[in-house]
């Protein structure tokens, strides 16, 4: 990053915020092994039937994230990096030896809090013995490992490159290796009824996971979904679920702290809530976004797309392939899109430190959003009652500019 840049956003703006918020860094391993029909994330197919041969390129594309981090130095000078999330594609696809270099690159470039929550991302198919503890002992803190379904019904429909019983196993490795982990399940799948369901989850809970994520499948745009719809369980059916995955997991001990995300105590994921409760993050790798905030602005990152674009881009000292300041009337509903999602809620106080924008600017949307049961006041704290998360975006519209 150039002295001219970092100049620049540390100029006057419009914005005056009083300190700057958490600050945790992503890491986008951009390769997978089959891109699956619902998946609108920067995703690249690597293996034989791509026409690549040999392992991936770990070892070049772990160059081109230390010049990436290096170059962007100077914007997060002085600052503590609290959670390191390695995302993808499938990361897992990475060897651990890959993993434990990448996170000494990382040690050694910035100040990374002594007990940071570092997250790699993994997928059942690319599970071998021995593997999740070599991602321990490289210092991966807590693994979230993607099942999405133990049914092979569901597994086979959402072209995943694992089958029921590669979950099972990977989950009980995962849990030797791992006193946090998340399981990822999905629900709402093409044919699933509320009794397929229950099964999962009766599979899932068995593991006692600390952190279980459930996703209702959307179809996104630009996916093979969005043009091929598969047909989806109706709204109603998909509130039935939905009321049984809460119900269930509270009886197991998990509480829902977010939309999707239940825990157990002491077990909710640092790095995720930073994200909602709109904290920084520096974004590195492929297609990798980014969140800074500086005294007087607050800037939005995107890293180039395509690995090997990105490759060549972030070896020559410039990985970003775009870069704008976030506009003081959007700040708002970036904000709630962010807080509302917490069942918690957040502190008034918060939006102004994280904003450097008046509490007042929210006074109307929140006033029609109590009106319509969506909200609960209590002092300083703002919270979506159980009516609020029923239509979560439509309480979070009222913020639009």
């Amino acid at each position: 990053m150039t002295k001219p840049q970092v100049i620049r956003l540390q100029r006057p703006g419009q914005l005056q915020l009083s300190a700057l918020p958490p600050l945790s860094l992503y890491v986008h391993l951009p390769w997978c092994l089959k891109k699956c029909p619902y998946c609108d994330f920067n995703s690249h197919e690597w293996g034989r039937a791509k026409g690549q041969a040999g392992e991936l390129p770990w070892g070049a594309y772990l160059e081109a994230l230390r010049a990436d981090l290096e170059a962007s130095l100077p914007l997060i000078w002085g600052r503590t990096v609290h959670s390191v999330f390695i995302g993808g594609g499938t990361p897992s696809l990475f060897p651990p030896e890959a993993i434990d270099r990448l996170l000494s690159d990382i040690r050694a470039r910035v100040r990374l809090e002594a007990d940071a929550e570092i997250t790699l991302e993994a997928n059942p198919g690319t599970f071998e013995a021995d593997r999740f503890r070599g991602y321990r002992q490289a210092g991966v803190t807590r693994l979230s490992v993607g099942v999405q379904s133990f049914d092979d019904r569901f597994l086979h429909a959402l072209g995943r490159v694992h089958d029921g019983a590669q979950a099972r196993a990977a989950l009980e490795e995962v849990a030797r290796h791992f006193d946090t982990f998340n399981l990822d399940l999905m629900y709402a799948l093409p044919g699933q009824t509320p009794a397929d369901l229950d099964r999962d989850l009766a599979i899932a809970l068995a593991y006692a996971p600390p952190h279980l994520s459930v996703y209702h499948l959307t179809l996104e745009p630009n996916t093979y979904f969005a043009k091929h719809p598969p047909e989806l369980p109706d709204d109603d059916t998909a509130y039935e679920m939905l009321d049984s995955i809460t119900r269930r997991t509270g009886e197991a001990g998990l509480t829902r702290y977010e939309v999707s995300a239940f825990a157990r105590a002491g077990h909710r994921c640092w790095h995720n809530t930073n994200y909602w409760q709109f904290g920084d993050y520096l974004g590195i790798g492929a297609g990798a976004h980014g969140k800074l905030s500086f005294a007087h602005r607050i800037v939005r990152q995107v890293r180039w797309r395509e690995p090997q674009r990105y490759m060549a881009q972030a070896l020559q000292g410039q990985p970003v392939a775009s870069e704008e300041d976030v506009a003081p009337a959007e700040l708002p509903f970036e904000f709630m899109l962010n807080a509302l999602r917490l069942r918690e809620g957040f502190l008034l106080t918060q939006f102004s430190e994280r904003t450097g924008l008046p509490v007042t600017l929210l006074g109307p949307a929140l006033q029609q959003a109590e009106r319509q049961g969506w909200i609960e006041r209590d002092g300083p704290w703002v919270r979506p009652t159980e009516r609020g998360f029923d239509f979560l975006s439509d309480l979070q519209a009222l913020f639009l500019p």
